[in-house]
């Protein structure tokens, strides 16, 4: 029995602290979305830019590259355990840069998982590049794959195309970096913005659905799903960041200041936008449940 690192008392959120191809298999609970973002391994003793200081790129141990054939082994390990984790209409997002998008992309196809889009996340604030002998780096990249080749996936095509002005929505995202709010119960290195996490947990999943992240750092994917009224399972070796994870879920129990950062999240028409489809769509999701 599996002995969680925190679980909220509204049972929506809960944190597991340890290995996660170790705990992985010692469960039987299956997912119907999966965000990961897994170590970029880009620790390698270089230098950036960051607010106009020269900084270390250095994340810590669980960032750095032990060679090819390790990132590969690490990844293939990795997508086979989550694999299993998932229902069979599932899908799954997977963030990363040249460093490791291509091995993922790989293994993704090897496990029998079908890509469905490469999204290209644009930033409107990346770092300059240090060296001045290649382009900047201003994008990431995030594959949503499903599970098998011939179920059929969920995916709400109205919203997205409502989100972008009645027009079909493109696979590249022009959506804001982490804003400071985000940071307010700590920091985590490679934190994700609520924009680019609400967006993906509406456009794949629906009320209720149960959301698992696997190296989940200081939980963006939890609390975006938790204010979107999803639940969410997330595992990390690292205590320091589950803490932080446990004190944002705690700070959006508020219900002040849930309404208040679903106004700030990015990526909407504007601030009423997002409160009002979950109000909708609750009301849908119950109506469905309802036996007269």
């Amino acid at each position: 029995m599996i002995k969680p690192y925190f679980k909220s008392l509204d049972k929506n959120f809960n944190l597991l602290h340890g290995d996660t191809m170790e705990l992985l298999p010692q469960f039987n609970h299956k997912f119907d979305m999966v965000f990961a973002d897994p170590p970029y391994f880009l620790s390698n003793d270089g230098l950036s830019i960051q607010s106009g200081k020269i900084v270390s790129v250095n994340k810590g141990k669980w960032d750095k590259s032990e060679g090819f054939d390790y990132i590969n082994e690490f990844n293939r390990k990795w997508l086979s355990l989550v694999r299993e984790k998932m229902k069979d209409d599932a899908t799954i997002w997977i963030s990363g840069t040249l460093h490791n998008i291509f091995s993922i992309g790989q293994l993704l196809t090897e496990l029998n998982f079908k890509i469905l889009n490469v999204i290209t996340w644009e930033k409107n604030n990346p770092p300059p590049n240090f060296s001045c002998r290649f382009f900047t780096h201003s994008t990431e990249q995030i594959i949503w794959a499903r599970k098998k080749e011939k179920v059929p996936h969920y995916f709400n095509y109205e919203l997205m195309k409502q989100l972008n002005g009645d027009k079909q929505m493109k696979d590249v995202w022009k959506l804001p970096a982490i804003a400071p709010w985000e940071k307010s119960c700590g920091k985590h290195p490679t934190q994700k913005p609520l924009s680019v996490l609400t967006r993906i947990i509406l456009a794949s999943t629906k009320p209720n659905s149960w959301i698992l992240d696997p190296f989940t750092g200081s939980s963006t994917t939890g609390i975006a799903a938790n204010l979107a009224n999803r639940r969410f399972l997330g595992i990390d070796k690292e205590e320091e960041f589950l803490n932080i994870s446990k004190i944002r879920k705690k700070e959006i129990e508020n219900l002040k200041i849930a309404s208040e950062y679903r106004q700030k999240i990015g990526g909407f028409n504007n601030k009423k936008e997002l409160e009002l489809f979950l109000f909708e769509e609750a009301v849908s999701d119950y109506g469905s449940d309802l036996q007269l």
